[in-house]
């Protein structure tokens, strides 16, 4: 069973919502949201996911670019 799938809450400072993606905690804090978890995996609501999409848009696109090159 995954962080998500056993209920777990956002991990974001004074976030009370549920949790429904899991993330690596250093791409978290590196997109600037802060956490009040310390682990491996910080678990993340919709709201705060969206959000670190937008801010980590442009990484995650050079990051695919790369791979796609071979």
């Amino acid at each position: 069973m995954g962080l998500v799938s056993k209920g777990s809450q956002c991990n974001v400072d004074g976030c009370e919502n549920d949790a429904v993606r899991s993330l690596n905690t250093k791409k978290v804090e590196d997109a600037g949201l802060r956490l009040n978890a310390s682990g491996k995996k910080s678990g993340l609501c919709k709201e705060h996911y969206k959000e670190w999409k937008k801010a980590t848009k442009d990484d995650r696109s050079l990051e695919r670019a790369r791979y796609e090159r071979g």
